[in-house]
């Protein structure tokens, strides 16, 4: 293979023959694409792009539970990625294409596989349509990214005017969105505090925090800076369940079943008596990500509160 072809292309080209020939067989689990990155030496952004490949050309498959396994049949499309004539032969009815529904498709498979696993070949294998025809519906995986951020952020009903006093609106509207990102574990990825999302809905999230801030004598600075604050402490408390999703789905091995199979090292190490207080702290204390998020915005509220009463 020429040394001009992209990394990417090559790694692919090498694990598809070894599925082909029947080396890596059918429902054996692939190397995660961290395994990837270390195996041939690059970085997980390439690895991520050599899954997404395979996935497209219908080689391998998610199963949940057990990670990305070798595809049934061996290269032949998943039952979800076949022609549309052959799904319409089983009775598939061909999905009528609007720009809902390729939203609407795109999220199932982010909800399902992960932000990587979108594509528009894969969008339109599920729909039974031709890849060209969702240009005329986004002009491109950015685009459709923010489009799909904007249509989820549509899920979250923001009522008018709000609950009383400023600290009630902000608690209700970073309650919203962290149950947002709980529903689409992929959403953190899409938001950018340098390069926001130009999304209506997004932007009203945005908004209706601003005004929730009226009547503080606050600047308009401050209050924008509050608004971006408050939204990354959510973002950055979700990314870590985003994070457990992943590597659940590379791995198949449940938080449960890798903090059982910690218990001997962790019991080692807090027997020592070193850690007399990390030995005090109960284990669900620390995978409770949903205290994790309560107890950061209560405290973040909390400052938010001092600094308003020097003002």
């Amino acid at each position: 293979m020429p040394s001009s072809t992209p990394p990417y292309q090559q790694i692919t080209a090498e694990i598809r023959a070894r599925i082909l020939t029947g080396e890596l067989r059918p429902g054996e689990r692939m190397p995660s694409i961290r395994q990837i990155a270390q195996r041939w030496g690059v970085a997980v952004a390439t690895a991520t792009k050599v899954m997404a490949a395979l996935r497209d050309e219908g080689l391998v498959e998610t199963k949940v539970g057990a990670g990305t396994v070798v595809t049934a049949g061996r290269g032949q499309p998943a039952a979800s990625q076949q022609p549309a004539a052959r799904q319409r032969q089983a009775g598939t009815p061909k999905q009528a294409l609007n720009r809902r529904q390729t939203l609407r498709t795109a999220i199932a498979i982010a909800d399902r596989e992960g932000l990587d696993a979108v594509s528009m070949r894969r969008i339109a294998a599920e729909m039974g349509v031709g890849p060209m025809s969702l240009y005329r519906h986004v002009a491109g995986k950015d685009e459709l990214v923010m489009q799909m951020a904007d249509e989820v952020f549509g899920e979250a009903e923001l009522p008018e005017p709000g609950p009383d006093g400023w600290r009630a609106k902000l608690e209700l509207i970073a309650r919203r969105q962290w149950e947002l990102c709980r529903r689409h574990l992929w959403l953190p990825r899409a938001v950018s505090f340098t390069r926001p999302l130009l999304a209506p809905r997004v932007m009203e999230h945005t908004e209706w925090t601003l005004r929730a801030l009226d009547g503080l004598g606050l600047d308009m600075a401050t209050r924008i800076r509050e608004a971006l604050t408050l939204h990354a402490l959510v973002v950055s408390a979700s990314l870590s369940m985003a994070q457990e999703a992943e590597t659940e789905q590379e791995t198949g091995v449940t938080l449960d079943r890798w903090w059982r199979t910690q218990q001997e090292r962790t019991g080692a190490l807090l027997g020592t008596g070193r850690f007399p207080l990390l030995a005090a702290i109960a284990t669900e204390t620390v995978s409770d990500v949903d205290a994790l998020f309560e107890y950061g915005l209560a405290r973040h509220l909390d400052g938010f509160a001092a600094m308003l009463k020097k003002m």
